[in-house]
């Protein structure tokens, strides 16, 4: 389906909307102090060999040294590779000790596998991979594995495939060696475009090699790509009619780089000149002001209610105003019908991953049902991630999803928990607040001699203290001979509450 991709950029991050039938249907953010190290290459040096815990700690040029594992040498005998494949080698020989593969001082190329997290260094590796739109290089090796999402009956044919494209290619740039990882995208992709993305990954890796023998140790070497960057490789396809940005500087740069590794993306590539902020065009802000809400409302009247949890996202189907049909059970028949667009399309805007639980309106007619998951995975196969749909209701009348997690979700992105709540959504009512209160007042006069309890506590708290509960009050200073004095505190949350001994 033809869409357009808007690209908002600031120096502080950079927003990239894709737009399909004049509605934002995926949404990404980058802010440039949070980008990670993860995919970035260095010429690190060797800082110091651990051989009790077969490791070394190795400085590229960070804070602190990174630290990388015998696991994690590309002799060893296990290597680590993108898109979640991990492979043994064929050797059946023990792995060889760090202390004789590394030493102090030794320049060595390396990889950040993992950010550096808390007091803990980057995470590194020296077996190399660059990851493309359907391949994943590896320059050092020469094995051609499938990503284990490819159904068993399609690997063999995918691999020699890509063998042989690759032996063809490697050949005409009189290159030696490497091998590939096919990612789950590389199912359905053409020659073409798996001859692309070799092309482009085999100039990537020549560039780092380059790099690696003209600058000194501690250097950058390679960094991922920054998210306008991966537009091009990613989201730009032929689907694509336009890519307007709104920033001169970054427009050049992005031809540059897209005229050198993705003519084709580039030649889509628009420097945007209107008056109207660019996101103002299809009102993308109010969209992602929506996507924070719980409630979405429907065409009809109906409306969805989506709930994200740690271990799974639940969304409820209502009808709302909806009464636009003949009789009920087509009202709940269209409701539910609109229902499955909008949910596939909430999926990728607000990038929900993980399990997914819809819970219709229930239905009596079996075709109505099916029509309805029909309708559902035609709206979910649009989407680029990998989304998995039941093809039945589940006895309690649920339809069970799964959604590959590619990152944080739109919600953890943009927001923090309640600091009043602390994520629960609700808080203690006044009345139950102000028991509380009470409870303590008692709880700290059996134990201290105070000449008086101040009570500071929100407004509401107060309130209620100098109206309903007064007689309460009075009756706990007459039990505990003690007075209590009130002070509201306006900036305080409704449960936050301190009780001052004088």
């Amino acid at each position: 389906m033809q869409h357009d991709i808007l690209i908002n950029w600031s120096p502080q991050e950079t927003r990239v909307a894709l737009i399909e039938h004049g509605a934002v249907q995926e949404l990404h953010i980058e802010r440039h102090l949070e980008r990670g190290l993860v995919g970035n290459v260095y010429l690190g040096k060797v800082a110091r060999v651990l051989p009790g815990m077969q490791s070394a700690f190795i400085d590229i040029g960070l804070e602190r040294a990174a630290f990388l594992h015998v696991a994690d040498l590309a002799s060893s005998v296990h290597a680590r590779y993108a898109d979640g494949v991990q492979r043994s080698s064929q050797s059946s020989s023990p792995a060889v000790p760090i202390e004789r593969q590394v030493f102090e001082g030794q320049a060595l190329m390396v990889q950040v596998i993992k950010d550096p997290i808390g007091s803990k260094g980057a995470r590194l590796s020296s077996q190399i991979s660059l990851a493309g739109r359907q391949l994943v290089f590896l320059p050092q090796d020469d094995h051609i594995g499938i990503s284990q999402k490819i159904t068993p009956e399609q690997r063999e044919s995918l691999r020699s495939r890509v063998q042989k494209l690759w032996d063809a290619h490697a050949a005409e740039q009189q290159f030696k060696g490497g091998g590939f990882i096919l990612r789950t995208n590389a199912e359905e992709a053409t020659d073409a475009e798996l001859q692309d993305d070799m092309a482009y990954l085999l100039k990537t890796w020549l560039r780092i090699k380059d790099s690696a023998t003209r600058l000194p140790p501690q250097s950058v070497l390679h960094t991922d790509l920054t998210l306008m960057q991966r537009v091009l490789r990613d989201m730009a396809s032929d689907e694509t009619q336009s890519i307007r940005i709104d920033s001169r500087e970054q427009h050049d740069a992005l031809m540059a780089y897209g005229k050198e590794f993705m003519p084709h993306a580039a030649a889509k590539v628009q420097l945007y000149k209107g008056e109207r902020p660019i996101f103002d065009l299809f009102n993308v802000d109010e969209e992602v002001a929506k996507a924070m809400e719980r409630r979405v409302e429907l065409k009809s009247g109906g409306y969805l209610i989506i709930d994200q949890t740690e271990a799974l996202t639940t969304i409820d189907v209502n009808t709302g105003g909806f009464v636009g049909a003949r009789n009920f059970d087509d009202t709940i028949f269209k409701t539910n019908l609109e229902a499955a667009g909008a949910m596939a399309r909430q999926l990728r805007l607000r990038n929900l991953g993980g399990v997914i639980i819809a819970d219709f309106i229930d239905m009596t007619r079996a075709e109505h049902r099916e029509q309805v998951l029909a309708e559902l995975g035609k709206q979910l196969a649009r989407d680029r991630t990998k989304t998995n749909a039941a093809n039945a209701f589940s006895p309690l009348g649920l339809v069970e999803m799964t959604r590959k997690r590619t990152r944080e979700s739109l919600e953890h992105m943009l927001c923090e928990p309640c600091p009043a709540c602390q994520g629960k959504g609700s808080v203690k009512t006044p009345r139950t607040v102000a028991y509380d209160i009470l409870r303590e007042i008692l709880r700290e006069a059996r134990q201290f001699n105070p000449k008086e309890f101040r009570v500071i506590a929100a407004p509401q708290v107060i309130e209620l203290f100098l109206d309903e509960e007064s007689q309460h009050l009075a009756g706990l200073s007459d039990f505990i001979g003690k007075p209590i004095s009130l002070q509201a505190e306006s900036t305080m949350v409704q449960e936050h509450y301190d009780i001052v001994l004088i």
